[in-house]
């Protein structure tokens, strides 16, 4: 078995979840945009004043939540004040070198940047397609999630141990301009985003455009580029300045 710190491991789980990624945002892109979706007040369930969309993620997290999946660290829910875990289940040993996962959370900025990506790849307009629309937006946050923040952790982790003299040093200068320098790896990020786009034209390369709406390859490639990527980068520089914190 590979070891969860091994570049080829980490870089399988990566590739898998483009994949999960790509189809959720295809799947979501078969309906409109409806707005009223986002809109407080305007869900349907009484006496609730908050969207549609927030009361499915919420009810999502809050059962993924009894079955332990935030013990998992890349599982980084949206919401707060979420029940306990009520499964059974051995202590998990991540191997990472944080006294607390919590420390590393991005959802903030992946939600904020999936508003945008969504307006970009859904037609404009209401087809009443609400229940439908907003479970895809849920999924498609799952996987976003889990993404940048397994990026974010294990490939920072990986780097230190590659170098851990060069990323002590720079960890203790506090510098993170020079610790996203030594992260960035320029033929890497090309190569994913090739691949993205790539993945993007396999999948829908047989659709039949009379009943199923086509995502620009582009825009998912940029979604990467601007969002994605970005984030990670920053999830793993919070990583490795929290992990010289629980190193000395």
């Amino acid at each position: 078995m590979q070891s969860q710190f091994s570049l080829n491991h980490i870089a399988g789980i990566l590739e898998g979840l483009e994949e999960t990624i790509i189809y959720q945002l295809c799947n979501r892109a078969q309906f409109k945009y409806n707005e009223t979706i986002y809109q407080k007040g305007k869900s349907g369930f009484k006496n609730n004043p908050e969207s549609l969309f927030a009361i499915r993620l919420r009810y999502q997290e809050e059962m993924d939540a009894r079955f332990g999946r935030y013990q998992v660290p890349e599982e980084r829910p949206f919401n707060k004040d979420l029940p306990a875990p009520e499964r059974d289940a051995p202590p998990l040993v991540s191997g990472l070198a944080l006294s607390d996962i919590n420390l590393i959370d991005l959802t903030p900025d992946i939600l904020s940047g999936y508003q945008e990506l969504v307006k970009k790849i859904c037609l404009s307009g209401d087809d009443g397609h609400y229940g439908s629309s907003v479970e895809f937006d849920v999924y498609s946050l799952q996987a976003i999630s889990r993404r940048v923040h397994f990026g974010a952790l294990y490939v920072a982790e990986n780097k230190y141990s590659s170098d851990p003299e060069t990323y002590t040093k720079l960890i203790r200068e506090g510098n993170t301009a020079k610790i996203n320098n030594q992260l960035t790896r320029k033929e890497v990020e090309a190569n994913i985003l090739r691949r993205v786009a790539d993945k993007v034209e396999q999948l829908q390369a047989n659709i039949n455009h009379k009943v199923r709406i086509a995502v620009a390859p582009e825009i998912i490639l940029n979604y990467y580029k601007n969002v994605i990527i970005p984030l990670t980068k920053k999830g793993e520089i919070k990583y490795l300045l929290n992990r010289k914190l629980t190193d000395n």
